[in-house]
This record gives C-alpha cells, sequence and structure tokens, in this order.
C-alpha cells in the first residue's frame, strides 16, 4: 500500500501511466477496425483451432480474428528486429560494424530494421491472406482481382507502422517497452474472455442439471483457474531465477599504491532469451505456408503441410506423429541457446572485465575466463530451455490430448504468460527506478540532511 501511495504522489510516475493508458486505448480502438471490403467470418474459430497463425493473432492482441487494420500486429518488426540481430554477429560486415559504433549506429540499425518491416510484413500479408482465403469455413469475401489484395497488403502495413509508431511514444513518454506493452495489453484484454467462456462451459451450461454435475463443474473450472495459477507462479520463478557468478573488481584506493577489492556478482537469468526463441520458431514453422500461398494458392492448405503444425497429428499411413510439435521443440531450443549466447557474449565480456580490472576469482583472466562464464550459461541454459519448451508446447499438448473436448479456447497459453510476467516485471523494477530517483532528488533539495 505503502508504495502505490508513493506513486500515487508521484506526478511524473502518473502522468507516464495515464498517457500510456490512452495510447493503449487508442490501440484497442483500431484493433476492432476491420480492413474496409473483407468480411472475417468464421475466422475466429479458425484461429482458436490451434492453427499456425494462432501465435500471431496473439503477439497482435487478437487484432488477426477481427481482420483489422493492426492484423500484423508488431509481429514483422519483432521478426526483423531478430533478422538484423543475427546479421550483425559478424554475419554481415556492415551491420557488425554499425553495431560498435554507438548510438549513431544503432540509428541506422533501427532504420535498416524498419525497411526489413514493411518488406516481411508484405510477405506476411500476403501469406496470411491466401491462408486464410483456402481454409474451409472462413469467409473473406475477395474478388480475386490483385489491385484488392494490393489494397489490403497496403493497408495492413500502414496499420503495422502505426502500431509501431504508438509502441516508440510509449517508450518515450510512457512507461514500460513500448512495443512489450502493445502485445501485454492484447494478451491481457483477452484474459477475461476466456475465464468467462470457461464458466459458461463448466457452470453455466450445466444448470438445471442434477447435483452432482453442477457440482463436476464448479470443481473443473476451479481446477481451471488453479491451473493458470501455477503457470503464472512457475514462469515467475523461472524469470526470476538466475546464477550469480562472484566478480572481484580491482583498483587503486585514492592516489595511494594500496590496492582495493570490491565484490559483486554477475547475475545469469535461466531464460535469458525470454519470449524471442518462441516467436521466431513460429515464425518458420509459418514459413512453408506462406512460401506455398506464393508459389500456389491451392497448395497452401496441402496435406503436406500439415507436418508444420504444432497441433495435428501427422497421418504416416500406419501410424501417426506430432512432428510439427517435434520441429517446433528443436527449434525453440535451438533459438533458445543462440539468442542466450548473443544476448551474453562470453568473449566480449571476458574482455571487458580485463579491461576494467575484474576477475573470476579462481579462473584465469582472457581465455579462461570466457570458457568458464560459456560453460556456465550454457549449463544455465539447459534448464531455461526446458523450462521453455515446457510452457510454449503446453498449448499444443492441451489440444493434442483433447483435454478440452475439442475447445481449443480454452487451452491454457503457456506462452502469453511468459509476454505478460516479463512485462510486469520489468514494469516494477522501472516504477522502483523512478521512485528511488525521486527520493534522491529530494535528498538532494534538502541540502543532504
Amino acid at each position: 500500500m505503502k508504495k502505490i501511495a508513493s506513486i500515487l504522489k508521484n506526478k511524473e510516475i502518473m502522468n507516464r501511466i495515464l498517457f500510456t493508458i490512452l495510447i493503449l486505448f487508442i490501440f484497442r480502438i483500431g484493433a476492432q477496425i476491420t480492413v474496409p471490403g473483407v468480411n472475417p467470418e468464421g475466422l475466429d474459430q479458425y484461429l482458436n483451432s490451434g492453427s499456425a497463425l494462432s501465435l500471431m493473432n496473439m503477439l497482435g492482441g487478437g487484432t488477426l480474428q477481427t481482420f483489422s487494420i493492426f492484423a500484423l500486429g508488431v509481429s514483422p518488426y519483432i521478426t526483423a528486429q531478430i533478422i538484423v540481430q543475427l546479421l550483425s554477429t559478424d554475419v554481415l560486415p556492415a551491420l557488425s560494424e554499425l553495431r560498435r559504433q554507438g548510438q549513431y549506429g544503432r540509428r541506422k540499425m533501427e532504420y535498416a530494421t524498419r525497411y526489413l518491416t514493411l518488406l516481411l510484413g508484405a510477405v506476411q500479408a500476403y501469406g496470411i491472406i491466401k491462408t486464410i482465403e483456402n481454409t474451409p469455413d472462413v469467409t473473406l469475401n475477395l474478388n480475386g482481382n490483385w489491385l484488392t489484395y494490393v489494397y489490403i497488403i497496403v493497408v495492413m502495413l500502414a496499420g503495422t507502422m502505426v502500431v509501431m509508431w504508438l509502441g516508440d511514444q510509449i517508450s518515450v513518454k510512457g512507461i514500460g517497452n513500448g512495443i512489450s506493452m502493445i502485445i501485454f495489453a492484447g494478451i491481457v484484454c483477452s484474459l477475461p474472455n476466456q475465464f468467462a467462456h470457461a464458466f459458461t462451459t463448466y457452470i453455466s451450461t450445466r444448470m438445471g442439471f442434477p447435483g452432482n454435475m453442477v457440482v463436476a463443474g464448479v470443481f473443473r473450472f476451479l481446477l481451471y483457474v488453479i491451473a493458470y495459477i501455477v503457470i503464472v507462479a512457475f514462469v515467475t520463478f523461472i524469470e526470476l531465477s538466475q546464477r550469480k557468478i562472484p566478480i572481484q573488481h580491482s583498483g587503486k584506493s585514492g592516489g595511494q599504491t594500496q590496492s582495493m577489492t570490491r565484490a559483486s556478482f554477475l547475475p545469469i537469468k535461466i531464460n535469458s532469451a525470454g519470449v524471442i526463441p518462441v516467436i521466431f520458431a513460429s515464425s518458420l514453422m509459418m514459413a512453408p505456408s506462406v512460401i506455398a500461398a506464393f508459389v500456389d494458392s491451392n497448395a497452401a492448405n496441402a496435406k503436406w503441410l500439415k507436418i508444420f503444425s504444432t497441433s495435428e497429428m501427422y497421418d504416416m499411413g500406419s501410424w501417426s506423429m506430432p512432428w510439427g510439435l517435434l520441429i517446433y521443440i528443436v527449434l525453440t531450443v535451438a533459438f533458445t541457446f543462440f539468442y542466450a549466447n548473443l544476448q551474453i557474449d562470453p568473449q566480449q565480456m571476458a574482455e571487458n572485465f580485463q579491461k576494467n580490472g575484474s576477475y573470476i576469482p579462481g579462473i584465469k583472466p582472457g581465455l579462461e575466463t570466457e570458457r568458464y562464464i560459456r560453460r556456465v550459461l550454457n549449463r544455465v541454459t539447459c534448464i531455461g530451455a526446458a523450462a521453455l519448451v515446457l510452457i510454449a508446447s503446453l498449448p499444443s499438448i492441451l489440444t493434442l490430448s483433447g483435454v478440452f473436448g475439442g475447445d481449443n479456447s480454452l487451452v491454457l497459453g503457456g506462452t502469453g504468460m511468459i509476454i505478460v510476467v516479463g512485462v510486469c516485471l520489468e514494469l516494477n523494477n522501472q516504477i522502483d527506478g523512478l521512485l528511488a530517483g525521486k527520493s534522491f532528488d529530494e535528498v538532494v533539495a534538502s541540502g543532504g540532511h
């Protein structure tokens, strides 16, 4: 309560919070505006069936199920950002050079990311249109004229750029990371509907039946809520868990020759890659459908594409296998290790230690330090990758098991919880920082008394 009172008294924090709420309100209005000339009848049911576009719909805050002007959301930008980051790791010399040029280089890389966003967004929009158009039980009412496709793609691209601009406004004038906040708002907005649907399914529809059926329905609904709480608690535990490597800092005590040693820690998060591996793995899983839509519109829903579906068993004649889920798991693990080593570069860290006069007790500086950090990072990432796979594949496992009797709208979404918990922790840290800054200003203004 004391923290809430401090937030309410802090004018800067309140202004930032109110500005963020205003931007998110504008985003939710745009999310309800359907692209003119399109009738997305049956699209909601298709996306709730665990299709390849389900994750994109979630990242867009449910904008795809209404085929709104913000249907692409920030998905193309996130994918472009990952690609530029990957290419800047000594793959493309020009980008690697920009990465080392500080603020100027980062600005140039951001321009490159936005141009790539337009290209990927156009490809993604066309792939989505063709995939949905050739899906049974979904009606888009397109006349097949190429100008219609161009028009819809341009509207969707414009919507993506507006969403990115809204995200930038939140990052600068609001609170939290803008892109993360938009995704967060979309996921949180869908939670009340999901719980209301679960209440209707388990309790409301059983009213008037024998008492034992009503009790069983109440029990199942309570179990459903508890399962969600357990998932949130598990995700929070994983997000907060870290391995602390002890660090010693050597330096001079003033102008004296006597050396002074200070101790600190290098924290390595269990899940240092966040939700990025899941997003990138899902993008790759959707790529074959997009490519097939370009090559042949009738091939967009070919039988062989079901091998990339994470929520379907692929029939191989005498037996079936969830190949899509297995490929998804392998990709998620691979990208988790890759992105963790990208976020925490052991070689760069070892070099920085040497420059700053820091060292790990019992480990020689230089190559030995690099090897030690890499070894610890990979061990910790093993746990993080296993946790991320469990959370990300949970919806697919529940769908394949048929626990919810074919009603996949009830499936518990672990990936969304990673984003929600991560954003909440980030917001909490930022608010704590702002409150600490305010207290420091008051101390300085009072002359230290």
